[in-house]
């Protein structure tokens, strides 16, 4: 057997180039109505989503029963202060994860799985998030995005039968993407497989590896070297951790979840089996991205359990304590901030739950109501134990362990703001998932008129492109002038004892509203429109806000439908509403009323050390090692720090 040789230098990719990446990684089609395009779109289509989609009785039963023996499991197993004292989750506790088949919910029962719905996988994850978000993190990382889902998508049969099994019940997987100078520019992943016969031979370093240090299977991406008989490109491989050449270097640390298993893994010619790669070459990042089609879910739905944690203890709290006579809830800044957790709780658990049943029934595509899920509640989560911090005072900067060492209740609110702020970057940074959504939110327009904007394309290619636009505006413009939401009865249904209609009927106006201000403003900037990421990250900002009232509502609905706290939900529906509206008329008028153009500048003068003298009057406690550090191929030098748990 030959020896491979020896991995090339990373890539260097123009702007362009990275963007061509990027784009050949996208789903190209929309095969299925998806009800967050219609929304950017003007096209406010309530009847993909009400009435609201329900689960079968037999998916209920099933993911009712595992969920009785999971909160079991965490109330009498799981001591989430001893994991954030330890930074470490204890071995029995992910053994007896192992044995009550936690590690194979997503996966089918006929390769000994639980097989539960995307709905209940995430109950069960908002679940065991709130007793240790960090023993969340480990199924999370595990199931949405390591080897068991782009399996269950991509992978052959024998694959599913050799690794399922192993990953439903003994077998610990992570992801490995992010490399120490690649984030979300994977056109410049420096990772190599280079091919040697019926083997690829893998060298490279991996960053920030979830599960990293614990796992037994990895799914790594790696650049495949343009050959004869291959067409290369990043793609996907399934590899055993302990296999020979794999040494984990380190076990990062954390300002939060400080049980997450996340490391740095080095890759120094370690042979890989062609039959374990998953997919063809090239078809790597585009398996990343749908994975993460779902996969996102399980952040936000670790975010709805926060939210109802920040709930209860905002609720108990404010009741307890009192200031000038009455409880501190009943002062109206503090009750405000209540109303805010309580009313954006309810919504955001409105959002998981459509997108997750949606996702279930698979009749509609919810690449961007996944992703809006995603950003929606990374932020909205944080805000939240933001506001429980603020309403608990000097108690919630103080840590769990302080309060019990003086006698009172050992509230976590602090490590709750830590453990959240990941969210935030995590599968995809707020700046990126902006960028990601909006995206797909113009691809209708891109797809008409991009070659018009596009400065390479000739003028015969921009003279057709124009036909097409000319001929897809002149059918679409005229409906963003009037619609359902103008007639004071649309949506009647939802109208018992509170009013929601109306908050539908400004849905709806407002996505039409949406839609003209997106295409004004790629008429005013053209191809400079992917370089306004700020007004970019407004517009999904505002459908964010549009998704997640139309779930509320549509929650709303079901629940007095099916007799349980109907009332009661219509009055949160109508809160959250209420605040969102304000929240999109702010947004809107920053569309065009900003300050991004002197930002800009700015920017650049910091850049340039023009402003370097307003950095004087201080010392930097950082010591003076590289911003990034090397990530040349080669031998490892340091102990391995894989620590598989049997």
């Amino acid at each position: 057997m030959s020896a491979a040789p020896e991995s090339p230098s990373r890539p260097t990719v123009t702007e362009r180039e990275a963007r061509q990446v990027a784009e050949a990684a996208r789903e190209q089609d929309w095969r299925k109505p998806s009800f967050a395009k219609e929304l950017f779109l003007g096209r406010f289509r309530l009847d993909l989503i009400h009435p609201h989609p329900l689960p079968a009785d037999e998916h209920v039963q099933r993911g009712e029963e595992f969920l009785a023996k999971l909160r079991d499991f965490c109330e009498t197993k799981i001591d989430g202060a001893r994991i954030e004292r330890d930074a470490l989750i204890p071995d029995d506790v992910i053994t007896g994860l192992k044995e009550l088949g936690a590690f194979g919910m997503k996966i089918d029962t006929k390769y000994g799985g639980l097989g539960l719905t995307q709905v209940y996988y995430n109950k069960a994850l908002a679940l065991v998030g709130s007793a240790s978000p960090a023993v969340g993190a480990l199924l999370s990382a595990h199931q949405s995005i390591g080897v068991p889902q782009p399996l269950k998508i991509f992978g052959t049969r024998e694959q599913k039968e050799t690794f399922l099994p192993r990953c439903a019940r003994t077998d610990i997987s992570a992801f490995l993407l992010t490399e120490p100078d690649v984030g979300s520019d994977p056109a410049r992943l420096a990772t190599t497989a280079v091919p040697d016969g019926d083997e690829y031979v893998l060298d490279g370093v991996k960053l920030w590896t979830t599960n990293g240090v614990v796992a037994d299977l990895l799914v790594v991406m790696a650049r495949v070297p343009e050959s004869e008989g291959h067409r290369g490109g990043i793609t996907a491989f399934v590899v055993e951790a302990a296999s020979e050449g794999v040494t984990v270097e380190n076990r990062n640390a954390f300002m939060g979840l400080r049980g997450l298993e996340n490391g740095v893994t080095r890759f120094h010619r370690v042979r890989v089996p062609a039959s374990h790669r998953i997919g063809e070459e090239g078809q790597g990042l585009k398996i990343a991205l749908t994975t993460l089609n779902t996969g996102r879910l399980s952040l936000p739905a670790m975010c709805v359990g926060s939210g109802k944690w920040c709930l209860k203890i905002a609720r108990e709290w404010s009741a307890a304590r009192e200031q000038w006579g009455k409880p501190v809830a009943l002062h109206e800044a503090v009750g405000s901030k209540i109303a805010f957790i309580a009313a954006t709780t309810f919504a955001l658990e409105a959002v998981v739950d459509l997108s997750s049943q949606m996702a279930d029934e698979d009749r509609n595509d919810i690449r961007i109501e996944a992703a809006l899920a995603k950003l929606y509640g990374s932020e909205m989560a944080w805000l939240m134990a933001d506001e429980l911090v603020q309403i608990r005072g000097g108690r919630g900067f103080e840590t769990a362990e302080s309060l019990r060492a003086r006698g009172e209740r050992a509230v976590p609110a602090e490590q709750m703001l830590r453990d959240l702020r990941i969210n935030r970057i995590f599968e995809g940074s707020t700046e990126i998932m902006h960028l990601l959504i909006a995206r797909e939110a113009v691809d209708a327009h891109l797809s008409v008129a991009g070659d018009l904007i596009d400065p390479e394309k000739s003028l015969g290619d921009k003279a057709r492109a124009g036909l097409g636009a000319g001929v897809f505006y002149a059918k679409w413009l005229p409906r963003l002038v009037a619609g359902p939401g103008q007639l004071p009865g649309t949506y009647g249904e939802f109208k018992h004892g509170v009013d929601l209609s109306g908050h539908l009927r400004h849905v709806e106006r407002t996505s039409r509203r949406l839609a003209r201000s997106t295409f004004y403003a790629m008429s005013r900037w053209q191809g400079r429109m992917e370089t306004k990421q700020g007004f970019l990250g407004r517009i999904v900002d505002i459908g964010a806000e549009l998704f997640a009232m139309s779930a509320a509502c549509v929650r709303a609905e079901l629940l007095r439908g099916r007799g349980e706290n109907g009332r009661e939900a219509y009055q949160l529906a109508d809160a959250f509403c209420r605040q969102a509206r304000i929240r999109v008329e702010e947004l809107f008028d920053r569309l065009w009323t900003n300050t991004d153009d002197v930002d800009r500048k700015v920017v650049k003068g910091v850049l340039s050390g023009t402003y370097e003298w307003l950095e004087q009057g201080i010392i930097d406690p950082s010591d003076d090692g590289p911003w990034i550090a090397d990530a040349t191929p080669g031998a490892s030098q340091r102990e391995n720090a894989h620590r598989p748990i049997r």
